[in-house]
Parts: C-alpha cells; sequence; structure tokens
C-alpha cells in the first residue's frame, strides 16, 4: 500500500517538476547545490521521476490543471476523485498514447494483415461477422453452444498469419478448460457461435485480439489464427489454462 502512495504521490511532483521546467527555463539548474539530506532526497526523487517520464512518454501537460490538482491534494481537498480513478485515467491515457505511437510504426505490417484478411475472406466457406472475425466450418457439431458465463473444454493451435504457431494444447497434451470472460474478446464472440463437437478455423483481427499488447512471438497488431475443436461445456473448479500469447 505505501509503495502505490508513493507511486502516486511521484507522478503528481513528476508533473509539478515539468510545469516548474517549462516556467522557469533561464533558471540553470546546473548550479542547484545538494548540501544535505533534504537535497539529495529532492534531487534523487527527480531523477528517478525524470526518467519514469521518458519511459511513459509523458512530454505534454496542462500546467494549470496540473497545479490545481496538485494544489488540492497538498490541502487534502475531500471533493478530489480517489486515487484508484486517477490511476485508472493515468493508465488509461498512457496506453493510449503508445497504442497510437506503435500503430503508426508497425502501419506496414498493419496493412499487411488487413490484406490477408481482405484476401481470406473471398476464400471457399470462410464466413466474415459484422465484427470482422472470419471462420471456416472444419466439421459441424450438434451440441449446445456456450455462453460468455459458461467454461468450455477445447483442443486448439494458434497461429499467425505466416503459419507461426505461438500456442497449442495438443503440445501441451491435454485439452484447456476455460472461462469465456477470461479470454480475448474475439476468440470468445466466435466460440458462443460453436456447437458442442464443431471444429472451426477462426480468424480474429488485432483489434479483437491482443491489439499493441501482444508477447513474441506475437507481434503487435497481429491477425491471430485458431484451429478449435469445442469438446465440451463443464462444470466445476475453473482451470488456469487458456490460449495465451
Amino acid at each position: 500500500m505505501k509503495h502505490r502512495k508513493l507511486i502516486y504521490l511521484s507522478i503528481i511532483l513528476l508533473s509539478v517538476l515539468f510545469a516548474q521546467c517549462q516556467n522557469v527555463t533561464k533558471k540553470n539548474y546546473s548550479q542547484v547545490k545538494i548540501t544535505n539530506e533534504l537535497d539529495s532526497a529532492s534531487y534523487f526523487l527527480g531523477t528517478l521521476l525524470g526518467r519514469q517520464a521518458v519511459h511513459n512518454k509523458i512530454t505534454e501537460l496542462n500546467y494549470d490543471a496540473l497545479v490545481k490538482g496538485f494544489d488540492q491534494a497538498l490541502k487534502n481537498d475531500t471533493t478530489m476523485p480517489p486515487d484508484f480513478i486517477a490511476s485508472s485515467f493515468l493508465n488509461k491515457y498512457i496506453n493510449k498514447k503508445y497504442t497510437a505511437e506503435l500503430r503508426e510504426q508497425k502501419k506496414d505490417y498493419i496493412e499487411q494483415n488487413a490484406k490477408f484478411l481482405e484476401e481470406n475472406s473471398k476464400k471457399d466457406g470462410v464466413i466474415t461477422l459484422s465484427s470482422g472475425i472470419q471462420y471456416k466450418i472444419l466439421k459441424e457439431g450438434n451440441g449446445p453452444r456456450p455462453t460468455l458465463k459458461d467454461r468450455v473444454k477445447v483442443n486448439y493451435i494458434g497461429t499467425l498469419m505466416d503459419g507461426t504457431k505461438f500456442d497449442s494444447s495438443y503440445d501441451r497434451g491435454e485439452p484447456a478448460v476455460f472461462n469465456l470472460t477470461g479470454m480475448i474478446k474475439g476468440f470468445a464472440e466466435a466460440l458462443v457461435l460453436m456447437p458442442v463437437g464443431s471444429k472451426w478455423k477462426i480468424f480474429i483481427p488485432e483489434n479483437l485480439g491482443y491489439g499493441a499488447f501482444s508477447k513474441p512471438p506475437i507481434e503487435p497488431f497481429s491477425t491471430l489464427i485458431f484451429e478449435v475443436d469445442l469438446l465440451d461445456i463443464i462444470q466445476g473448479d475453473p482451470s488456469q489454462a487458456a490460449p495465451r500469447n
């Protein structure tokens, strides 16, 4: 809990540092003297916060709004939103900036994936949903369809558009069991359409997959391809096994 409070305080102090640096541009900070423990603590906090700022790409701020928030925090103003709201917003803001920058860097790869899906949609037997998900029925099943509240047992192989395999229940030697609510959106959306006993090949566009937040060997903004055999809808204790990146 103390660490969380320190992180939150650090974000506020970081913002103040930026404000001071922007508004007092003529001040020569190299002449600031470090002569006691308070000076050292202040300086080292500044170095850590500066590196954190570079890492999170926080370089543009509304300084009036920033100082207002800082002043309210110092006065313990009860009209301030709780910490979890502030932290949630900042995380979303940083993720949004990160995604936009990475999307620009990966635009060629994104176009390749879009072209792949466009060409794939024209192939025999491929059905495209309004969300952009595509699937091809490899085997018809006649069992019940799961809902988003259900747990399912499946065998599956996950690959990329170039054929790279990134996950497989077959490699682990047993079917996977998981809650649909814990899956990526595109995977869950497709499985609720599958009757038990079916085997489908599912093509998931990046916005319904991992998007910018993937791990090797999955590149950011990759189309995900799953060959899924829906074995059963089951009851019991939840399992952690699931398609992963």
